[in-house]
């Protein structure tokens, strides 16, 4: 049996239920099933809402040929006209394979996102799908969604006083000294430490006032100066469940700063057992993990806020692995790892190792802050956070086989090669990530890696990472959105895409360094700016294991020495998709060209794309990898402006891209992450 056909026979057996609606529909029709080049429409599925973005996944059988389409418009209910977004992309059969890690089949489907909506409103969305070889089933639906609100604390509880120990001023009653006191109905710093049940209710508010709680774990007491937290780990275990409307709040009283001090323990604060905790105003410092928030495979939480606090000196900010985790929002916080914040250095590579003892520092370096957020599960929401000095910065958890599904290899039996039904609550989708500001990892600012539909990572800067700051290994399908980006200082290339990553779209980044994909699936670039930093002799190569990946509209600056500035591989064997796995991998066919009209003209892509410099901006110097001397320094992005030149080679070169190139300002979209006229993002905490 072919490759080809070993996929197909998996997915017949894992959409079993859109496979019979195939049937009912010619039942019903009283005619044999429609042609195979025909698309049946089967369900359509609502994501879990963000804030700001909706996701969406039509499922489908036939259309053999992949020519069919869904047009997305969208209104806020109780208007008239209707809205054009982005059109659903097309996922079929795309396969990632990572050895007994993962082996994952996109279904036979579209999905997509509208993006840019206003929370807490009711949206009507329309969607309309065609194929000139016919649409069986309901080719036009419509669904009303409601976008999420901003998480906060609810007015109308009960509200309880925290003071530390030694506060010699006036109370405000009810109060209570130590955390763990007025959370739970009893607190201690021995045996019955676990004794305490939770005194909060969902929309309840503990306010904490000024000063630094700080306990030692290694005393057991019941001396409230010593310990109010558990013997030995010195948690905070909270187990009390708000409510999405009323969450059990923990916030800064405003008389000052409030700081919890793990005392070099391993987890400040464990919130696996409570769903919708929300923190406000508080300092995490001095612990491995400031908050845990959930354990692969074992527990986890949802709801979870964390607003305007800040995270020093911890190995780990905020830390889910767990599929049931969903639905957090964290938002203008500050986290400050632990690393260097002084050098760049990377966690590999023998051009990092040259630095081993200069000025202190070790190769390779010690990884003493991981991420700063960690997340598994849907509906999650990161943005507007400064993040500094850690590993990674924000990552999807790499997971391997997500729930319900089952990897290849030695020993592994057999299952389905895509979550059924029964899991589709545990798939990391619908998850935002936008206008963080990340800077000096080890590895990567944000990781989308594990992650399978409805990914949208929008408006960041990446600035002083040594890996790719667009990284995805793998994507499970897609799609993963990443959208006005800017990634600057890139010495090792900006983009990891491996194991057959699908359904990945780069639609008006700034990125300045070169791209290099190994090997993907189903990816797509339009309106790019892609400027080197000499990170690899081309500035854009690519291979594939489809042809339907495609680029055009983009901005390229060659590397002027470069002998090979371009390269685009497919599958040797001619075919139009082919896919590693077990029994082996694809062999592409590499074809490199020395110049932008050389690649376009041979490959068909990036045709209406263009030649560009650095001098389109208005303020951003170029940056050499091969320069030892400057390989390390940090720069700041307030140093710079990525605002394009008017009348520069990247003005109004774009093509226009619903919900993302809306509002351009000139005869076409401009390229790159920035439109000229535009008021610029906001990267980082707001200003209150």
């Amino acid at each position: 049996m072919s490759r080809s056909s070993t996929i197909l026979s998996v997915l017949l057996v894992v959409w079993l239920p859109v496979v019979s609606s195939w049937a009912q529909v010619a039942a019903d029709q009283g005619a044999p099933p429609p042609p195979p080049e025909a698309v049946v429409a089967g369900e359509l599925l609502t994501e879990m809402p963000t804030l700001l973005n909706l996701g969406f996944e039509w499922f489908i059988q036939g259309d053999t040929n992949r020519n069919a389409s869904v047009a997305v418009s969208y209104r806020a209910r109780g208007q008239t006209p209707w809205t054009e977004a982005m059109p659903l992309l097309r996922l079929q059969g795309e396969r990632i394979y990572a050895e007994s890690r993962v082996d994952l089949i996109a279904p036979n489907m579209f999905a997509g996102s509208v993006l840019d909506l206003e929370p807490d409103t009711e949206y009507e969305v329309r969607f309309v799908m065609s194929d000139p070889d016919g649409v069986h089933g309901t080719a036009e639906r419509e669904l009303t969604v409601r976008t999420r609100a901003e998480p906060e604390a609810w007015g109308g509880g009960r509200v309880f006083h925290v003071y530390p120990h030694g506060h010699d001023g006036p109370k405000i009653e009810p109060a209570f000294e130590g955390l763990m006191c007025a959370y739970n109905f009893w607190c201690a710093g021995t045996d019955w430490a676990t004794a305490g049940r939770p005194r909060v209710r969902a929309g309840d508010t503990i306010l904490v006032h000024a000063g630094v709680y700080r306990y030692d774990r290694y005393e057991y007491t019941n001396d409230p100066s010593v310990n109010r937290t558990t013997p030995l780990d010195g948690t905070y275990y909270l187990t009390g469940d708000g409510t999405a409307d009323r969450p059990i709040a923990i916030k800064a009283a405003g008389d000052g700063e409030v700081i919890f001090d793990g005392n070099g323990n391993y987890a400040l604060f464990d919130v696996r057992a409570a769903d919708h905790t929300y923190f406000e105003g508080i300092t995490f410092r001095n612990a491995e993990i400031g908050i845990l928030a959930g354990t692969q495979f074992l527990a986890g939480a949802r709801g979870l806020t964390v607003k305007r606090s800040r995270f020093e000196d911890v190995g780990a900010g905020i830390f889910t692995n767990y599929s049931g985790s969903s639905g957090f929002y964290i938002a203008d916080n500050t986290f400050i790892g632990r690393n260097d914040p002084d050098h760049m250095m990377a966690w590999r590579g023998d051009v990092w190792a040259q630095f081993e003892g200069v000025e202190g520092q070790v190769f390779p370096p010690r990884m003493d802050s991981y991420v700063a957020v960690k997340l598994y599960g849907p509906g999650h929401v990161v943005a507007y956070n400064y993040i500094a000095n850690f590993h990674d910065g924000i990552n999807v958890e790499t997971y391997g086989a997500p729930d319900g599904s089952t990897a290849s290899g030695p020993g592994i039996v057999d299952g389905p090669r895509y979550p059924p039904p029964d899991y589709w609550d545990r798939r990391p989708v619908a998850i935002d990530f936008y206008n963080n500001y990340i800077t000096n990892s080890h590895d990567n600012p944000i990781e989308a890696d594990g992650s399978m539909h409805n990914i949208r990572v929008m408006r960041n800067m990446f600035i002083n990472h040594p890996s790719h700051a667009f990284c995805n290994q793998p994507a499970l399908g897609g799609p993963v959105y990443w959208i006005r980006n800017i990634a600057y200082n890139l010495p090792g290339g900006s983009t990891r895409i491996t194991a057959g990553s699908a359904g990945i779209l780069f639609y008006n980044n700034t990125i300045l360094s070169e791209t290099a994909v190994a090997d993907g699936s189903n990816i797509h670039w339009r309106n790019n700016l892609m400027l080197g930093q000499n990170a690899a002799p081309a500035i854009f190569s690519v291979g594939t294991y489809t042809r339907y990946t495609s680029s055009d509209y983009n901005g390229f600056r060659p590397n002027p020495d470069a002998d090979v500035a371009f390269e685009w591989a497919l599958p040797s064997s001619g075919a139009t998709a082919e896919f590693g796995g077990p029994d082996g991998s694809v062999a592409l066919a590499p074809r490199q060209f020395t110049t932008l009209a050389d690649y376009g003209r041979a490959t068909g892509q990036d045709r209406n794309s263009v030649l560009v410099d650095y001098d389109i901006f208005r303020n951003v110097p170029q940056l050499d990898a091969r320069d030892e001397g400057t390989l390390q320094r940090l720069y700041r992005a307030e140093d710079f402006d990525f605002r394009l030149q008017p009348g520069s080679a990247g003005v109004d070169r774009g093509v226009e891209i619903p919900n993302v190139t809306d509002g351009f300002t000139g005869g076409a979209p401009d390229l790159g992450a920035l439109e000229i006229g535009a008021e610029p993002p906001h990267y980082g905490p707001r200003p209150r």
